[in-house]
């Protein structure tokens, strides 16, 4: 079990510091009266996402003798119009330079919407993801 210490530092910003020590700071957006100037939780929410599926694809090419270098990921979020403020919709692209095999690019894909993060987000955010390959 991980365990991360958060201390609130005012005017609407936060640091979080990892058990290894790393830190970071998150900041209430300017939607939300904050000052915008770093992530805010939600921003770190849709991030982890993205940072999950590349990672546990990247695990996966390594298994399959692939490299993933170079993919990158495009992530927006979309915040809900109506009460109670939540994440409404993620969308997902995916840019892969790398040509690989058919049934390669199906376990990778299927890798990725099976992580983590993936698993545990609530089933009312609506999620389009993309994946570009080639490219």
């Amino acid at each position: 079990m991980e365990h991360y210490q958060i201390s609130y530092l005012g005017d609407l910003r936060c640091e979080c510091v990892h058990s290894s020590g790393a830190r970071l700071q998150t900041d209430a957006p300017k939607d939300n009266e904050g000052k915008g100037e770093g992530f805010s939780p939600t921003d770190l929410f849709a991030a982890s996402l993205g940072t999950c599926m590349l990672t546990v694809m990247a695990i996966t090419a390594r298994h399959l003798g692939l490299d993933l270098h170079g993919t990158s990921v495009d992530l927006q979020k979309e915040m809900s119009s109506n009460p109670p403020r939540r994440i409404a919709r993620l969308i997902v692209r995916f840019r892969c330079p790398g040509h690989f095999a058919p049934s390669a690019i199906k376990k990778l894909e299927q890798a990725a919407v099976q992580c983590p993060v993936h698993y545990s987000l609530h089933p009312d955010i609506k999620l389009d993801i993309d994946f570009l390959w080639g490219v």
